[in-house]
């Protein structure tokens, strides 16, 4: 049987703002096994940063608020765990990547400082042993001359070198889920598939299980093995990667999956999604979805948000057409 690692059940994260409740993470589910990629894929806005925020505890404050649900890590929930005992976790049992790297490193600081105070404050390294391990981190992930780069700043870098640096700070401690929150975006072509290859390959030298968010179904296909698509707050479908591609269901995904260019067609124009997300402290009633589906019914406008339901094995929809 293959170890299950985290367990998130209906997951509520809400802002309280001047305009109303925003419902950022409005009931998400799904569980993560080791050695496992989840793909969290969906449009910019539609709660895959917050919910992976949310796992680590770090929704921003005082607006911020996880409100209802679990995010049990072997068991344990996180949510009912203190500051300190969070403190602990990052880094140690779950690291995150997060989306620009010139933002997530602190300027003022050396890459040595940055690398090693997670090592420092997890594994009580020190002295020698501390820059030793710092630099297996830098080669690691393939950086080369790492004690020249250890004594740089991060504005002396370039893009792919400062997303390597993140990567060897949050695989420093070995933790068992790795987050990465757009990892490629600031990267051109090249260098991310240099960085994917990177990543699949610490994976499996490590043992790492992944969350993966992005935009791109080209990266998901080549690292994930199952994906979430998430809508407005909520996860409408999931799926392993390969039937998620050839057997799409939700009116969303099948959407997002017809916007995509293919080699072997010569169009004027791409498909595109009409109409814009719904606004999240106005959540219309029925599915979210519901104003921009073409096979939208008198059903879908009212009432609830129709329920997850099992299609096939591992293959579960959040649609009346299913329900």
């Amino acid at each position: 049987m293959t170890k299950q690692l985290l367990e998130v059940k209906n997951l509520r994260t809400y802002f309280y703002t001047r305009w109303g409740v925003v419902k950022a993470v409005d009931g998400v589910s799904f569980s993560l096994n080791k050695g496992e990629t989840l793909g969290l894929v969906g449009e910019s806005g539609c709660g895959k940063s917050m919910t992976c925020l949310s796992i680590l505890r770090l929704v921003p404050e005082p607006a911020g608020r996880i409100v209802g649900g679990e995010i049990l890590l072997e068991g344990e929930d996180l949510i009912r765990k203190s500051d300190k005992e969070m403190r602990r976790i990052r880094g140690r049992r779950i690291s995150m990547i997060l989306q620009d790297p010139m933002t997530s490193l602190n300027p003022v600081f050396s890459i040595g400082k940055q690398v090693t105070e997670g090592i420092k404050l997890h594994q009580g390294l020190r002295g020698r042993d501390l820059l030793n391990k710092a630099k297996q981190m830098l080669e690691l992930v393939n950086i080369p001359s790492p004690e020249m780069r250890l004594r740089a700043y991060p504005h002396q870098l370039s893009g792919g070198m400062r997303q390597r640096v993140v990567g060897a700070i949050s695989l420093s401690c070995k933790p068992d889920i790795l987050i990465a929150d757009e990892p490629t975006t600031s990267l051109d072509t090249t260098l991310q598939a240099q960085y994917l290859r990177l990543l699949k390959d610490l994976q499996t030298e490590l043992g790492l299980a992944m969350i993966f968010v992005t935009h791109d179904f080209g990266i998901v296909a080549h690292v994930c093995s199952k994906v979430a698509v998430m809508y407005a707050g909520r996860i409408v479908e999931t799926a392993e990667v390969r039937e998620l591609f050839n057997h799409p269901i939700h009116p969303y995904t099948v959407a997002l999956m017809k916007a995509l260019p293919k080699m072997e067609e010569k169009v004027e124009i791409l498909a595109s999604i009409e109409g814009q997300p719904p606004l999240l402290h106005h959540l219309p009633p029925g599915c979210s979805f519901a104003s921009r589906c073409l096979s939208q019914n008198e059903k879908c406008k009212l009432g609830e948000f129709p329920p997850s339901s099992e299609v096939s094995a591992g293959h579960r929809v959040s649609c009346w057409l299913y329900a």
